[in-house]
């Protein structure tokens, strides 16, 4: 470091950054420059979702391992290896998004959610495949994607600008209602049209979560969510394997059949005691060798809690709790409606996403088919959620104008100071 000093001004000292940077790689300065003045509210949410996502390398090389042995010509690392590959991608993007203006959000939010829907509208289409039971993926050959889970961030975005430019009419319902509602009922009938129940939950929580955050009257939201609540549970009960899963939720596993559509929830309910306080130790899983369907995705928090334990079910329970924190801080330290229905609808859907899971995994939902966000295997999955995540980082972001030079005061400086203001009044 170096430094000037002038007689009756206080002592600067400018970071000798011209020098270090002279002899540092390429790389390294840029890494500098782009994280010299972040906020503690960034680095929060930026630290803990990479630690989710390292935890679900973990999490999925593990659980995969007998599957992918068994399914990939003895190939244990084949799942861990692309979970990898989205990871890799996913990250970079992250950070990438996280240095765009929240402008142009803005200005191409129409134009997202255009793309997504008819990305979605490609499902039907000679493209689509099912997985799962689900009509929901876009089989290109060389990739699978789910636009679904593009369509949530999409949707998440527009609903954002369009509430920052009604924000004076929001106590009008038809401000509301007429331009969300056809939109969003597209959105989520689109994604019903492929039988994906629950994605579709998890967009309708979205959608209400944003428009809670957003300042809507809760009578409205009330209301509306006593009607959608009625048709949902009326799809829902409509026949197929929907229809069996809740049956077998509210009832209980048939006497005579108690392996046939509980034998998911059995099994996971299995791997959770076996795991005790402490679990079995990583690796160690009984239910991943092919007992518990989906071990590496829906099901991975079973996984989680037979392998670490209860210890390893709380530390998972506390990040993503940590992460709605770091959601509320950003939420709270900015006026902008835009911003502030942008991260609360990012905090519903992926924390909510992810108590849902558990939920299901804990008995106290039916089987639904949402994975656990960033620790789930699923490429579509986990690159939209870290794009919606830098979306979120690019609102945290601090000015960079005081970034340049910090100003150190000494006691002699700060007595001048205070005796030229007392001359100057």
């Amino acid at each position: 470091m170096t430094s000037t000093r002038m007689p009756g001004r206080p002592h600067v000292r400018k970071p000798a950054t011209p020098a270090a940077e002279h002899h540092a790689p390429a790389a390294v300065v840029t890494v500098r420059r782009i994280f010299a003045a972040e906020s503690a509210n960034y680095f929060l949410l930026l630290g803990t979702t990479v630690f989710l996502v390292v935890l679900g390398l973990v999490m999925v090389l593990s659980s995969s391992s007998v599957e992918s042995y068994v399914n990939n010509d003895s190939n244990s690392f084949a799942s861990f290896m692309r979970q990898g590959l989205y990871a890799i991608i996913g990250l970079p993007l992250m950070l990438i998004v996280s240095l765009i203006s929240p402008a142009f959000w803005k200005k191409w939010a129409w134009v997202a959610l255009g793309i997504a829907l008819s990305m979605q509208l490609l499902v039907f289409t000679g493209l689509g495949g099912s997985g799962g039971g689900n009509r929901n993926w876009l089989d290109l050959g060389f990739v699978q994607a789910q636009p679904s889970e593009l369509i949530k961030l999409a949707l998440i975005v527009w609903m954002a600008y369009v509430l920052s430019r009604k924000t004076a009419l929001l106590d009008d319902w038809r401000h509301v209602v007429l331009p969300i509602g056809p939109v969003a009922g597209l959105a989520i009938l689109l994604v019903l049209g492929g039988d994906d129940l629950g994605t579709a939950i998890i967009m309708l929580i979205i959608v209400f979560g944003s428009l809670f955050f957003a300042g809507i009257k809760l009578q409205y939201l009330l209301f509306a969510a006593t009607i959608i609540a009625s048709l949902g549970i009326a799809f829902a009960l409509s026949g197929g394997s929907r229809s069996r899963r809740i049956t077998a939720w509210i009832q209980g596993c048939p006497p005579d059949d108690p392996l046939d559509s509980c034998w998911q929830s059995t099994h996971g309910f299995w791997a959770l005691a076996s795991g005790s306080v402490f679990g079995v130790g990583l690796g160690n899983s009984k239910a991943k060798w092919s007992w518990l369907p989906a071990a590496d995705n829906d099901f991975i928090f079973a996984i989680i809690g037979e392998e670490l334990g209860l210890i390893g079910a709380l530390v998972v329970l506390v990040l993503f709790i940590v992460l709605a924190i770091a959601f509320v801080r950003i939420f709270m330290s900015t006026t902008d409606v835009f911003t502030r229905v942008v991260t609360s609808g990012v905090m519903v859907w992926v924390v909510g996403q992810a108590f849902v899971n558990i939920a299901v995994v804990l008995g106290l939902l039916p089987v639904l088919g949402v994975p656990l966000p960033l620790i789930s295997a699923g490429g579509s999955a986990l690159i939209s959620t870290l794009i919606a995540i830098g979306v979120v980082l690019s609102f945290a972001r601090q000015p960079r104008h005081g970034a340049d030079e910090a100003v150190v005061q000494s006691p002699a400086d700060r007595s001048r100071l205070a005796a030229s203001g007392r001359l100057a009044r």
